[in-house]
């Protein structure tokens, strides 16, 4: 096939994106985390290895969806203003700042953009805290949420392991497990899971290589 023609047919189709993402509240804290898979159009990997969770500010993160130029794009431009915004205010911005910023900049855009995010942190104001900001600059706070074309195969899971009081250890199994079980299910999401712990103490990352991670049938 002519890479022109490829091109053209993408365009008709649209562009398919793969991805799993996540984020879940717990006792004190929450946990972000992704799988590292990258793909081009659905059919080609182009990375194993990216890093899909994105450090904003000291305490917030947000993980990233969609097409990854565009989801970069954005996200420094929030490092920008939330940067701004702290030595403005002469404090560090709070969660629904971030997600704020990232909601503006998507619905502003919306026409040019195909990227959603989920931003998670913690500030001093409301402690733990999930926001999803869907591509169209909808912004939506939750106690867990996923994304991506691995989530349709763990809303089974989430629904049924998650509790929003579950310590730092569990949360981080039940993350672990959730993107473990995505990856086994979608051909586009793989690699290694990407974690980070956030809590008034600080900020832990965490990284399970593709060979640890639970397996919950015969691949």
């Amino acid at each position: 096939m002519k890479m022109e023609t490829h091109f053209a047919e993408s365009r008709l189709r649209g562009v398919s994106t793969g991805t799993t993402i996540l984020a879940a509240t717990f006792d004190g804290g929450v946990v972000i985390g992704s799988d590292s898979r990258a793909s081009v159009g659905g059919e080609y990997v182009s990375s194993k290895t990216i890093n899909k969770v994105i450090q904003v500010h000291d305490r917030i993160f947000c993980c990233m969806a969609g097409s990854l130029a565009d989801a970069q794009a954005v996200t420094k431009a929030a490092k920008f203003h939330l940067s701004f915004h702290s030595v403005q205010m002469e404090t560090p911005p709070l969660v629904i700042s971030a997600a704020s910023v990232l909601k503006n900049l998507c619905y502003q855009n919306k026409e040019e953009l195909q990227a959603g995010f989920i931003t998670a942190g913690w500030d001093k104001k409301k402690g733990s805290q999930v926001y999803v900001v869907s591509l169209g600059g909808m912004l939506i706070s939750q106690p867990v949420t996923i994304a991506g074309s691995g989530s349709t195969y763990i809303y089974g899971y989430v629904d049924a392991k998650y509790r929003p009081n579950m310590s730092r250890e569990e949360c981080l199994q039940f993350a672990t497990n959730a993107v473990a079980l995505a990856i086994g299910r979608d051909n586009v999401s793989g690699g290694v899971a990407h974690l980070v712990a956030i809590t008034e103490e600080g900020v832990e990352h965490v990284v399970v290589p593709g060979d640890k991670l639970p397996q919950f049938h015969d691949e």
